[in-house]
Order: structure tokens, then C-alpha cells, then sequence
């Protein structure tokens, strides 16, 4: 498996091409390890230490790293993790629902009533 690399704006994300789709019909955002239970590939990334944000969209992954780590050691690390994860053939989303278009874990839940109607 090649995987391909970008930088993007954000000094601290980079994102990674695997050549495969990683998401069927949305996107997943995961700010935090305890919020990725359900991705097996987000844990797996989570799991380096040093990354603090994953995201996940049709056909790439970027990785957020945390100011004091370097590229030049996490990258290899997070290339391996999704090699590993692509190989072992799980979905990146564990349930996946095509019914939702967006996983946002750090979203709120609405709590008034515009934002409910917003929501229906």
C-alpha cells in the first residue's frame, strides 16, 4: 500500500492519501482518544503518542500532532498505523450509519428550541 502525504495550512495536521476509500458517505472529526471508540482506525492514531486530532473523510485522514512532536517521527508512525488498520480489513467506523451525513464529536448536543428544529 502507498499512502501519499500532503501538508495542508495547519502546520500541526498533515494528510494522508491511502489510495482507498476511508469513509463511505461522510465525515468524522475526533478531537480526543475518548471520543473515537467507535473508530478503530481514529484509535489506532490516537494511540501515538503525540496526536491530538484525527479526521476522517472520503478517500483521506489527516492527523493533528501536538506542538512539541516532530514530523520526522510521527509520520512514520501514523503511515504505519494506517497500513495496519487498512489491512486488517476494518471499517474505519465501526457501525457506520449512511444515514448521518456528519460524525462531529465535538459538536454539542441542542439544547434550545431553534437548534432543535435546526436539527430535525
Amino acid at each position: 500500500m502507498f499512502i501519499q502525504t500532503e501538508r495542508t495550512p495547519n502546520p500541526a495536521t498533515l494528510k494522508f492519501m491511502p489510495g482507498v476509500p476511508v469513509m463511505e458517505s461522510r465525515t468524522a472529526n475526533f478531537t480526543a482518544a475518548t471520543e473515537a471508540t467507535n473508530s478503530p482506525l481514529a484509535t489506532g492514531l490516537f494511540g501515538i503518542e503525540g496526536v491530538t486530532g484525527v479526521f476522517l473523510g472520503a478517500d483521506f485522514i489527516t492527523a493533528t500532532k501536538s506542538d512539541d512532536k516532530d514530523w520526522d517521527i510521527m509520520k512514520p508512525l501514523i503511515l504505519g498505523a494506517i497500513m495496519e488498520h487498512f489491512q486488517s480489513g476494518k471499517a474505519a467506523i465501526e457501525g457506520d450509519s449512511p444515514d448521518t451525513d456528519t460524525v462531529d464529536s465535538s459538536a454539542p448536543e441542542p439544547t434550545g428550541g431553534i437548534e432543535m428544529q435546526i436539527k430535525e
